[in-house]
């Protein structure tokens, strides 16, 4: 498969969207990462990967639509990923609905381990490669506070924001 890409901007900055040309996803696109400048672990374009905007156009539109507030849940084939553990922690925040939050040890709980397993479902979120339609903005801290999120906490506040969940700074 050849690993294509494109550029979106946003409220957020620059998107970096790569993804795989398969026939049978919507747009004829899998989408393998979605990351921002200085994310941690975000990608970056390689030798080899093709530049090809009009693959991403129905990522593209879903993601405007999501900033625009008349977008709450994404419909997007994914590139499988990560170790068993990251895609259970991942199919968890999937599943947490627009506009709410959870804390690491409710995710835990709900996979069915021990609260202190918020730390291993922490390192499981940051791996994450789909920065904002894998929802880990959706995640706080214990006590609600903004912890830990790979694109900068000022995103995670402002997606949150967007979404009705906290009030902007």
């Amino acid at each position: 498969m050849k690993t294509i890409y494109t550029t979106l901007d946003s409220p957020l900055g620059g998107l970096l969207v790569v993804g795989e040309r398969v026939a049978t996803a919507p747009g004829g696109t899998t989408l393998a990462s979605l990351s921002v400048p200085g994310q941690r672990n975000g990608a970056a374009v390689r030798p080899g990967w093709i530049r090809d905007p009009g693959a991403f156009t129905a990522i593209a539109e879903q993601l405007t639509a999501y900033f625009a507030g008349t977008l709450t849940r994404f419909d997007i084939r994914y590139v499988p990923s990560g170790s068993d553990f990251q895609r259970r922690v991942w199919e968890t925040l999937d599943a947490i609905p627009y506009g709410t939050t959870l804390t690491y040890g409710r995710i835990a709980a709900r996979l069915g381990e021990p609260p202190s397993a918020a730390r291993a479902v922490g390192a499981a979120m940051g791996a994450n490669p789909l920065l904002v339609v894998r929802p880990c903005h959706r995640v706080v801290g214990a006590d609600g506070s903004l912890t830990g999120y790979a694109g900068g906490l000022w995103r995670k506040q402002l997606l949150l924001a967007l979404e009705g969940t906290m009030l902007a700074v």
